[in-house]
């Protein structure tokens, strides 16, 4: 980077980590920032997550410097350097961890740039505070979570809910909020464990502590979305959250300046909508290993349900046992991919009407925004908080039924067909689908440039960091 190109501008740092969920929102404050006049934005990333990240921004001008990523690290295969390409996500916390190694490359790096007004690192990246003190400029932090998520995990630990149920599926009412009921099983392991410890405990512990003492969190949501938990977060939190999502409406469609042609699945569904029928789509994200014998349960379930569905599995899944006989079998009324695709190039598509999701929350906020109803899904980390609220708090989905009841309970066929065709033809599924609409408008308001809540919080918070006599 030319030094001399950086005067009088203002200069922000942003360091996602190496996963595709926390990395997308990221790029997409990318955007944010350089839509606002005199602003440099330099993206760290590795060798291997740069191709991705360089063909999200290569209509930008944002500088992208690559560092090594640690070699020989104990159980983690070589050339690994996401989570998508984690043989087990078992794998996750000594990943995580050996990301620290990268702190000398990284500090050798800002040394050689023009002066930081501030950084937004991603949560997992605990040791980019320690950096960012030696160097003298404000770091947010970026977890990718709902706050509602976040203020009913804060709840359950402060009150130590999780350790007097004596069933994984007991309803716990939370006294904060005492209209919401969770379980155990709505929690990862380290929240379940009255005595934790190893690995995951020790890197938990290292995230929630540097983000406390971090300049604050950004939070890839809108204010209206979830008003009630912003409130209790800013109250009982010293550490101040500002609102800048939902950050994927930040990437307009682009214009083409070539004909493009477009993916198969694409064209699959204009071919539905020139036919007057609506699809479901249907994807578990990227870091979810699904058992063959739940495959095959999906499978089963989509054909009998006699929907229109496109199904996104990843290439790394296990074959459905015959999966070219099923692909004969419904014709042209499904497909399968196993490719990587623009999710939101989907859920905007006008054939889709419903999406079965494991309710990541990137794919939560896509869905809103393009106001296309969920059939909730949850299958780790915060996505069974999320789906509580996709179901019972902002009432924009619906949920699968597991075969006994419980959250992480395995999902037959018969009660998926009933699920997918209530979400797609029921009368439930049409209030839902009205409610997902109408906060999709909202969302798109609080990104209106110069007026929406969002963008509003965004130059707020730029505000008061680069120019802080004025605030």
């Amino acid at each position: 980077m030319d030094a001399s190109s950086s005067d009088s501008k203002y200069h922000v740092v942003l360091f996602p980590f190496m996963s595709k969920g926390h990395t997308i929102p990221l790029l997409h404050l990318a955007r944010l920032l350089l839509r606002r006049p005199n602003f440099i934005v330099t993206v760290f990333t590795t060798s291997g997550n740069h191709s991705f990240i360089a063909n999200s921004l290569s209509d930008t001008t944002a500088f992208i410097i690559d560092l090594p990523f640690p070699q020989n690290v104990p159980q983690i295969p070589a050339g690994v350097e996401s989570t998508d390409k984690l043989p087990s996500m078992s794998l996750f916390a000594p990943f995580a961890l050996s990301t620290k190694l990268m702190q000398p490359d990284f500090e050798k790096a800002i040394e050689t740039l023009p002066r930081v007004n501030f950084m937004v690192s991603d949560g997992f990246l605990w040791w980019t505070l320690d950096s960012a003190i030696k160097f003298g400029f404000p770091r947010l932090v970026s977890f990718g979570m709902s706050i509602y998520s976040s203020c009913l995990s804060k709840v359950v630990v402060e009150h130590r809910l999780l350790f007097g149920p004596e069933s994984d599926d007991e309803l716990i009412t939370l006294p904060q909020f005492p209209w919401i009921k969770v379980t155990r099983n709505d929690f990862g392991s380290t929240f379940r464990d009255s005595e934790p410890s190893g690995p995951h405990f020790e890197f938990n512990i290292a995230t929630i502590t540097a983000a406390i003492n971090s300049y604050g969190t950004i939070i890839n949501s809108f204010y209206e979305l979830e008003a009630t938990f912003a409130d209790y977060w800013n109250k009982e939190n010293g550490n101040k959250t500002w609102f800048v999502g939902p950050l994927c409406l930040a990437d307009a469609p682009r214009v083409e300046h070539e004909p493009r042609k477009k993916p198969t699945w694409i064209k699959w569904l204009d071919q539905k909508l020139e036919q007057g029928m609506s699809v479901l789509y249907v994807a578990f994200g990227s870091q979810v290993d699904i058992s063959p014998q739940q495959l095959k349960e999906i499978a089963i379930g989509l054909k009998k349900s006699k929907v229109n569905f496109l199904w996104v599995m990843r290439a790394k899944d296990p074959e459905y046992g015959d999966e070219s006989e099923l692909e004969e079998r419904i014709g042209d009324r499904g497909i399968i991919v196993r490719e990587w695709v623009d999710q939101r190039e989907i859920l905007i598509h006008q054939s889709v009407n419903g999406f079965l999701s494991h309710c990541g929350w990137n794919s939560v906020l896509e869905s809103i925004c393009a106001g296309v109803p969920i059939l909730a899904w949850p299958m780790m980390a915060d996505q069974p908080l999320n789906a509580r609220m996709v179901v019972e708090e902002i009432k924009v989905g619906l949920r699968v039924e597991t075969c006994n009841g419980s959250v992480r309970g395995f999902v037959k066929w018969e009660g998926l067909k009933k699920m997918v065709k209530e979400l797609m033809e029921g009368e439930t599924g049409k209030q839902v689908r009205k409610n997902a609409e109408e906060y999709g408008e909202i969302a798109k308001k609080a990104m209106e440039e110069g007026s929406g809540s969002s963008w509003r919080n965004l130059d707020e918070l730029v505000d008061g960091l680069c120019n802080p006599r004025n605030t």
